[in-house]
């Protein structure tokens, strides 16, 4: 096998994703998920993606495991798990996660509610048993992830941290930030900010960063036409 590493997106198809999250717009999750896919292809790696049909198990630790799992009983050494909620990660991660990979690091991409946005795990480090025993989807899995790599004497290296989507705030965020985004998905974004009646909050502290010489780009004429 030429590729040792393969990515993994376990995410829910967008229907169901719309269904859990706080707002439920599936062309928003459509488009996290398209951009995504785009993102790992530009990487050139064989990738595969989970949803609630392929994944396999009675909670979110055993179905992540056996993800995982699968991964490596196609062949592959090394696996590059996201998901399709982190609208700034780019390929140049996934292309830094693999360099670590190949040389035997584990790699864990931190985001800002305690919890990851990428982990690369080795065949060697993936303890299928201690994984499902994690506390997943709490905001300790971070420091509880981070434990599991030292008790285990592996070596890891950590990513920057970045911004999930899971709420209306999160989406304000990631507005706010310097970080880009995809036209198509700011869009959507501004018109969720809008609909939450949060686009006045958005506003001012667009200008206030960018300062007088800015402009929106496809959202310009849906935002002056608004009216409350």
């Amino acid at each position: 096998m030429t590729n040792k590493t393969a990515i993994l997106i376990f995410s829910n198809s967008a229907k169901e994703d719309a269904k859990r999250k706080s707002f439920s717009d599936s062309k928003l999750f459509e488009t996290l998920t398209n951009d995504t896919i785009k993102k790992v292809k530009k990487t050139g790696l064989p990738f595969f993606h989970f949803t609630e049909t392929e994944q396999q198990g009675t909670n979110f630790g055993s179905r992540f495991s056996n993800a995982i799992q699968a991964i490596f009983d196609k062949g592959f050494t090394n696996v590059i798990s996201i998901g399709n909620d982190t609208p700034h990660l780019k390929a140049k991660h996934l292309k830094q996660a693999n360099r670590k990979l190949i040389h035997n690091q584990c790699v864990f991409g931190p985001s800002q509610d305690g919890g990851f946005y990428l982990m690369g795990l080795t065949k060697a480090c993936f303890k299928a048993e201690a994984f499902i025993k994690l506390p997943w989807q709490t905001p300790t899995l971070k420091t509880a992830t981070l434990r599991l790599f030292v008790s285990s004497q592996n070596e890891f290296q950590i990513l920057e941290t970045l911004k999930d989507i899971d709420s209306f705030h999160d989406v304000k965020i990631i507005l706010n930030s310097f970080k880009t985004v995809s036209k198509e998905l700011k869009t959507l974004l501004l018109r969720l900010c809008i609909s939450a009646k949060a686009i006045p909050i958005y506003l001012s502290n667009f200008y206030r960063l960018q300062g007088n010489n800015c402009y929106f780009n496809k959202g310009s004429p849906l935002l002056v036409s608004i009216k409350n």
